[in-house]
């Protein structure tokens, strides 16, 4: 009797790692049915955000109809603070300050870094490693490793939810193997009905008007860049002259579709320093003296890749201080 009951718990121990085993789909795939899913399913996550110093909570809703896509972001610690996006419409509202829209394509707050990312977009410069199923927020996870192909930037891994496919937990990674900050999921919900209450409570809400997009200028940049990570490219140029004391700056925003950084160009003057380098969570800033320029990278990405960045600007004939704008 003792044998046949040890070898009945062999049998169904073995048969659900068996099952598992041929029902896996490939890293890649999984990325991709995450992607699916954080757009077109009607959710609601509670999560925190913990980093090395602080753990922060927030409720972030989605719902996704034929013509309207809402989200709505809710910090619950501190003072009262929401991000509502509606289709290209992002609304800021804070407690204390005057709320206002833009127009932009993504929320700028602490949401799940992987939602609406279209990843297997990025396979040419990350590699997408299945690491086996583990438990997140009281469900099944498939665990997928998010590797940078050339070692110059951050890594993730993802919890993908078995059953509707969401990220449950996402840790970022530095190139060391340690964990820079991690979001986990608590507890959610998947349900149509989340729609029809986003629908009804901001769909035909009276928000602030959007604000007119900033002025950039199509002129081309007085430096260039002799080396970026692959896959990174150029996005949002801007020339301005900065107000407390008119010094005059370029900017300019790189993404790779997962992380971002920009490079600002400004005169020196003697508050400059001749070199800075910080690093704080996943953002890092690298500074530095070339000549008569104040050159500094900054975002998400190791200081050594900020510092290789910003080594290898040059500068053309033309002058930032002449420009007159």
């Amino acid at each position: 009797m003792k044998r046949i009951l040890i070898g009945f718990i062999a049998l169904i121990s073995f048969f659900p790692i068996t099952a598992s085993a041929e029902e896996t789909l490939s890293a890649e795939a999984l990325l991709h049915q995450m992607g699916e899913a954080s757009h077109k399913l009607n959710y609601e996550l509670s999560y925190i955000l913990v980093k090395k110093n602080s753990i922060e909570p927030f409720m972030y809703r989605h719902s996704h109809l034929e013509n309207m896509t809402l989200s709505h972001l809710v910090y619950l610690s501190g003072s009262m603070r929401e991000v509502i996006r509606r289709n290209e419409e992002i609304t800021y509202l804070e407690q204390g300050s005057k709320p206002f829209s833009i127009q932009a394509e993504s929320i700028v707050a602490p949401i799940i870094p992987l939602l609406h990312k279209e990843l297997p977009l990025l396979k040419e410069y990350y590699d997408f490693v299945s690491m086996g199923r583990a438990r997140e927020a009281g469900s099944p996870s498939q665990v997928v490793r998010i590797v940078s192909k050339d070692g110059n930037r951050y890594s993730y891994i993802v919890w993908i939810d078995e059953r509707s496919k969401l990220p449950l937990r996402t840790d970022l990674v530095s190139r060391d193997g340690d964990i820079i900050e991690q979001y986990r999921v608590v507890s959610y919900t998947v349900n149509d009905q989340i729609a029809d209450f986003m629908n009804k409570r901001l769909g035909e809400a009276e928000l602030p008007k959007v604000l007119p997009s900033s002025s950039t200028t199509q002129e081309e940049a007085a430096w260039s860049i002799k080396w970026l990570p692959s896959g990174f490219k150029a996005i949002h140029f801007n020339r301005y002259r900065l107000a407390m004391n008119q010094r005059a700056v370029e900017s300019q925003m790189y993404t790779d579709g997962l992380f971002n950084f920009s490079v600002y160009i400004s005169e020196a003057d003697e508050l400059s320093q001749k070199e800075q380098s910080v690093h704080q969570g996943r953002r890092s800033l690298y500074s530095y003296i070339q000549g008569d320029y104040e050159i500094s990278v900054i975002g998400d990405i190791p200081v050594v890749t900020a510092k290789r960045i910003a080594d290898s600007i040059v500068f053309r004939p033309s002058v930032l201080k002449n420009e007159d704008k």
